[in-house]
């Protein structure tokens, strides 16, 4: 299909038009790390993916009129209507604005994209949903003929809607769809028509969204919040999310509580998950590894604590699609509390394959950060020797942490 070689009107046309979780992240830094520098890193997954000069030449007006942007006071107001959302970090905001000059590009002679984001830490990390969206839609709407896309969007779209109300699909999800959507009109459109068409989307991690709807923002915390602890001198590397998790109780004190178990592995994760911060948190997010070992594994380390499980959420959010989120569903519903977040399928489903684009932290104050994820395909780190210490560290943690508890028996 032959793309449009036109200009494109700006794809972000406000600072709310990205995930919650970046403005959650980023209150715990400013209170806590205002110390800390980033930088960030693009990466496409997809095999034979090129990008043009002139769709590279696009990218960057899309970034220069994005860093024209402010928050204007209507949605200052909305993010203070947030009950975890502080005013301080708010009055931030209110100065806040994308810099130009903390991202580079570039494009390979053999067409790989290249995009560094670096700076404050506090800065550098709000640029990554706004960057993905305009490279997502820039791709698709320069490579396809939109209009096709757009309408095997919404055909499938409708099936989604129909399965929902004929009880094919029984669960409750949120949208995730903003990072990776065919455009900023279409996640318009499919998030509408999910709330008001069926009763199973209870919200969306798009701010600007769940603003324009009155739906619920949903969302909570990355792994480049647990990673960026890893460059804090003091902390162990293998106890990085042990002071990630605590640092966000004690900004939220549970009122915003969903641990995500992978960046350093869920069997690590666990040792810090321990009795106080079962109770703290209202439930874990899985995002790497095979779901259904992951939940009883959760589940498991629920019951040794005591723990109703049933009180519980399990939050799946890997790569879903709408069959694999239902067959979770039932098996796990009867147990604990279960919800997932939908992303590409909810705002990129079309007859052509998707993008799997991220922008991940990869160094914080100068020294190299990584995720190791549950599977190997999914961790990200430029510095092979660090990721290799750091797998022996968390080996290390495991390994003692299972002699002390063979010798307590």
């Amino acid at each position: 299909m032959k793309g449009n070689p036109m200009k494109l009107d700006p794809i972000v046309l406000s600072l709310l038009d990205t995930d919650l979780y970046k403005f959650n992240m980023d209150q715990v830094i400013f209170h806590k790390h205002t110390d800390l520098n980033g930088e960030y890193h693009f990466k496409c997954r997809n095999a034979d993916v090129r990008f043009t000069p002139e769709m590279l030449e696009e990218i960057n007006e899309q970034i220069d009129y994005l860093c024209t942007l402010r928050f204007t006071r209507e949605e200052l107001d909305y993010l203070r209507s947030i009950r975890f959302i502080k005013n301080d970090y708010v009055e931030f905001l209110r100065l806040w604005h994308p810099i130009r000059e903390y991202v580079t590009t570039g494009l390979s002679e053999d067409g790989e994209l290249s995009v560094i984001v670096k700076g404050p830490l506090f800065s550098a990390m709000q640029f990554e949903i706004y960057l993905l969206e305009i490279i997502n839609e820039v791709y698709f709407r320069m490579k396809f003929d939109y209009e096709t896309l757009r309408a095997s969007a919404a055909e499938r779209l409708s099936r989604k809607i129909e399965a929902f109300q004929n009880g094919t699909y029984t669960f409750r999800f949120a949208e995730f769809g903003c990072r990776r959507r065919l455009s900023r009109e279409w996640e318009d459109v499919e998030v509408r028509r999910l709330v008001t068409e069926t009763q199973n989307c209870v919200g969306t991690s798009n701010v600007y969204l769940a603003k324009k709807y009155g739906i619920r923002p949903i969302g909570t915390y990355a792994h480049e919040f647990v990673q960026m602890y890893q460059g804090i001198d003091s902390i162990p590397l293998a106890y990085t999310n042990h002071h990630a998790m605590a640092d966000w109780y004690d900004e939220y004190r549970g009122d915003n509580g969903t641990a995500l178990s992978d960046t350093i592995t869920t069997d690590l994760f666990l040792l810090d998950f321990n009795h106080s911060m079962v109770n703290n948190y209202s439930g874990v997010r899985h995002d790497s590894g095979d779901p259904y070992e992951w939940g009883e594994k959760i589940l498991a380390h629920y019951r040794k604590y005591g723990v109703d499980t049933r009180t519980k959420q399990l939050l799946f959010s890997d790569s879903l699609d709408f069959d694999r989120s239902q067959k979770l569903y039932d098996y796990f519903k009867d147990r604990a509390k279960v919800s997932f977040g939908i992303g590409t399928f909810c705002s990129n489903d079309t007859c052509e394959e998707a993008l799997n684009i991220v922008i991940k932290l990869q160094y914080v104050n100068g020294r190299p950060v990584a995720k190791l994820s549950d599977i190997p395909e999914k961790s990200m780190c430029d510095d092979e020797e660090y990721l290799a210490y750091l797998k022996r560290s968390v080996a290390f943690r495991l390994n003692r942490e299972k002699d002390m508890a063979e010798q307590c028996y």
